[in-house]
């Protein structure tokens, strides 16, 4: 009786809330308010203790910012690799410290909360998910896969009988999905996104230029002169450390060179896209032919990204409207709606 009215009071008081719980971000949607906050999805913890520092605070942005400036006492932890949880506990604390950004101040507070999750997960990653959330205070927990969550988010008829198709290139994940009728009719989850491009241009400066770069300026040099199409030409200076002198060292770094870099990258992502379409039925591809295929996450951000899958796919292909939150969107329509959308949720029941 006493934890029923618990939940009662708590539900009184709680802001639902919506969690594209991403491999490099987590993005928050509060029911009723929108998306309140983004941050990057790093903790900081003692090595020894896996406890995280400054009392519980070094979270997201403050956990990035340490990057690089920590002792050996003091790790940077991604607790989720793939859009899986890796570490349990830290995740658990950063779902924690995310609800209690909301709920500053709030005593028992159990809020209802949405999470996306990658589609190629199993019972037990999503199992991992669902307790961590419990474990920091939610009274309700439902899951939903990304593809799903993106498509709902772009704006996609995914409750009407045409197909849509979504390709979500998140950091740790590319999510490609067939939808209509409320349910997944094809998908397919490739560990292939944000963090292999990184890799990629590293690698390629590394073998070509003799020069060692970190997954920061990587990054860097993806967002400024990043292309997978050779629209314009594009120039930056790149700093890093000579291979064979191991002395600093830069060079001029263009926009060809990164196109030449993500190659391999781009063509397993467009791999993936063939093989969902290829095992979709005839009805399903002549939808798609009409509807075309909408690209979000991050990486419908990349220069040349819908010029580059349709000269290779052949079907209409374009930008959703703010990508990079088109999965905490589609979170938040969720929250605001549960009994419209609940054909596509899961629940800690379904996961148990």
């Amino acid at each position: 009786m006493l934890a029923l009215i618990k939940q009662f009071v708590g539900g009184m008081f709680s802001k639902d809330l919506g969690i594209d719980l991403g491999t490099c971000n987590t993005v928050v949607y509060v029911r009723g308010e929108g998306i309140v906050f983004q941050e990057p999805s790093v903790v900081a913890v003692r090595k020894d203790s896996n406890e995280i520092i400054m009392n519980g605070r070094a979270v997201g942005k403050v956990a990035k910012q340490m990057l690089g400036k920590t002792s050996d006492k003091i790790v940077i932890v991604r607790p989720l690799k793939n859009g899986v949880v890796t570490d349990f506990d830290v995740t658990s604390s950063m779902i924690q410290y995310f609800i209690k950004k909301v709920h500053p101040h709030s005593f028992g507070v159990m809020p209802r909360v949405v999470i996306a999750v990658p589609s190629g997960i199993t019972k037990i990653e999503k199992k991992a998910v669902v307790n961590a959330a419990e474990a920091a205070g939610a009274r309700r927990v439902f899951l939903i896969d990304e593809p799903m969550a993106s498509a709902i988010g772009a704006g996609l008829p995914i409750l009407e009988s045409v197909a849509s198709m979504i390709v979500d290139i998140g950091g740790g994940t590319t999510e490609i999905a067939i939808i209509s009728c409320g349910v997944v009719n094809g998908s397919k989850s490739i560990k292939v996104a944000g963090d292999a491009l990184d890799q990629a241009i590293m690698e390629f400066l590394k073998d070509v230029y003799n020069i060692q770069i970190g997954p920061q300026t990587a990054e860097k040099i993806k967002i400024q002169i990043g292309t997978v199409w050779e629209i314009e030409h594009r120039e930056m200076i790149v700093r890093g450390r000579d291979v064979l002198t191991g002395m600093p060292r830069e060079i001029t770094l263009s926009s060809e060179d990164v196109c030449e870099a993500l190659k391999k990258p781009l063509s397993e992502i467009i791999t993936g896209i063939k093989s969902v379409i290829d095992n979709a039925l005839p009805e399903i591809t002549a939808d798609l032919m009409e509807q075309g295929i909408t690209i979000s996450g991050g990486g419908a951000l990349m220069r040349g990204i819908k010029e580059a899958v349709h000269n290779e796919i052949k079907i209409p292909v374009k930008i959703a409207q703010e990508p990079l939150h088109c999965v905490a969107k589609g979170t938040g329509t969720i929250i605001e709606d549960l009994d419209k959308f609940k054909v596509t949720l899961e629940s800690e029941e379904d996961v148990n």
